[in-house]
């Protein structure tokens, strides 16, 4: 369970930087309420894994999925730049995860 836990917790965390981006620096009142309650499924939800899952590995796929999901989010909804390069080195960060995962 401590594995599902971890993984919504890192798609929170996908919501929580896009709800950042959305509030427009704090001037957008939708973006500063997702900012809030998607901060704390994340946390919260980050914390409740860590009952299961060593604190290192909980911390490192959390933050993985949470930088992955937001450069996708960049790439498909705010108009980054997309390029190959960083493709390259945001699959090595999916892989680095898999492999946390597997050696669990």
């Amino acid at each position: 369970m401590g594995w599902i836990y971890l993984l919504l917790s890192g798609l929170f965390e996908v919501a929580f930087t896009t709800s950042m981006k959305m509030s427009e620096g704090f001037s957008n009142w939708k973006g500063i309420v997702g900012f809030f309650i998607f901060g704390a499924l994340s946390f919260g939800l980050l914390l409740k894994s860590m009952q299961s899952i060593e604190m290192g590995t909980a911390y490192a796929v959390w933050a993985g999925i949470g930088a992955s999901g937001t450069i996708l989010m960049g790439f498909l909804f705010f108009d980054n730049p997309f390029n190959w390069s960083k493709l390259l080195f945001l699959s090595l960060i999916v892989i680095g995860i898999i492999g946390i995962k597997l050696s669990h």
